[in-house]
């Protein structure tokens, strides 16, 4: 493959180290971290993802979102793993044409599928791919926590059981804090909700993190909610395919004077630090912190990976699309700071 020169001011190349096959239908990509002087560390948060350029033929390329099933605390490098769907074009390029030595352009770690206290007791929900953040997480509790963890795994079968050995070997050296639970359709049929319900009864007192296909979340869902867990207490990660391109460097066009006279005023917290901006109404949030020089936590800017919730403290606001939250979010007060716009004069936002 010929190098790769970046697309966007906030993407990175990076080298691939290593191709591990993990199961018949999925592939990790192992990376290099840049080490030239200047480059940006790849600092990331367990459940975090990295989204990957993804070369095509008829648009030039596509982006997509893969989670890392490394932990920042256990592994050296940073660790993608891809499965193979149905059509799915990123998927198999990647199966198909990676190889060791290969470039790929990737935007920063992104994403709020993290635990916010690692020393709290956590039940872990993966299916099928969706164990990649999950990896991530466990990883990262069993290594830097002192709580007890629960992962419940539902596969096809004991073949599609991806990270199976690194499970065993974890599951051996914390067995004192770690309970594993596998659940295969080739043995006990598709997960019902009333058998879910009973299992995670015991452990409402946990926090839930949940990754997995559509019909999987939907009956988690369901069934947390009738074993007793608080919606707040309940973190899903789902992704869907992008149709923008997030490595295009966003629109600074200069506003019109009309366009900056009807601004509304904004507190904005980040990072602990409170930011007074203007918030021109024709403008996402995330549109007015990048042209301030803020280093505001987005990705697809499409409503989809979630990267950019916030939280409306004072004031209100209107989004094109509430695609990555629900409405009991949306009822806590949650945005996304890549679709909102403000409908109120003055706000007070916080990340």
């Amino acid at each position: 493959m010929s190098p790769i020169t970046p697309h966007s001011a906030r993407s990175v190349v990076l080298t691939v180290a290593e191709v591990v096959s993990e199961t018949a239908d999925a592939t990790s990509l192992v990376f290099e971290l840049p080490t030239s002087d200047g480059a940006p560390p790849m600092d990331y948060k367990p459940g975090q993802f990295l989204t990957l350029r993804i070369p095509s033929d008829q648009t030039g390329s596509v982006a997509r979102c893969y989670s890392l099933a490394s932990s920042p605390f256990t592994d050296d490098k940073p660790k993608v793993t891809v499965k193979r769907t149905t059509d799915g074009y990123g998927s198999n390029w990647l199966c198909d044409n990676i190889s060791a030595g290969d470039e790929i352009e990737v935007l920063p770690p992104s994403g709020v599928f993290t635990p916010p206290d690692l020393d709290a007791p956590l039940l872990l929900l993966a299916a099928g791919s969706g164990v990649t953040p999950i990896m991530s997480i466990l990883k990262a509790a069993l290594e830097k926590g002192s709580a007890p963890v629960v992962f419940f795994y539902a596969n096809r079968s004991q073949d599609d059981v991806i990270f199976a050995e690194e499970l065993r070997t974890l599951h051996e050296r914390y067995d004192d804090r770690l309970t594993v639970v596998h659940w295969l359709e080739s043995v006990q049929g598709l997960p019902r909700v009333s058998a879910l319900t009973a299992l995670f009864r015991p452990y409402a007192a946990h926090h839930a993190f949940m990754c997995g296909p559509g019909p999987f979340m939907d009956a988690l869902h369901t069934a947390l909610a009738d074993a007793g867990f608080p919606h707040k207490q309940v973190h899903a990660e789902v992704f869907t395919s992008l149709s923008g391109d997030p490595f295009d460097d966003p629109d600074t066009a200069e506003l019109t004077e009309e366009q900056t006279a009807d601004a509304a005023s904004v507190s904005v917290e980040l990072d602990g630090t409170v930011h007074e901006l203007s918030w021109p109404r024709s403008q996402t949030l995330v549109d007015i912190m990048m042209a301030a020089g803020l280093d505001v936590p987005y990705s697809c800017r499409e409503g989809e990976c979630g990267s950019c919730a916030c939280t409306v403290v004072d004031g209100t606001v209107e989004m094109e699309n509430v695609g990555a939250l629900d409405q009991e979010d949306i009822d806590d007060g949650y945005i996304l700071g890549c679709q909102a716009r403000p409908t109120s004069d003055h706000l007070t936002i916080e990340f």
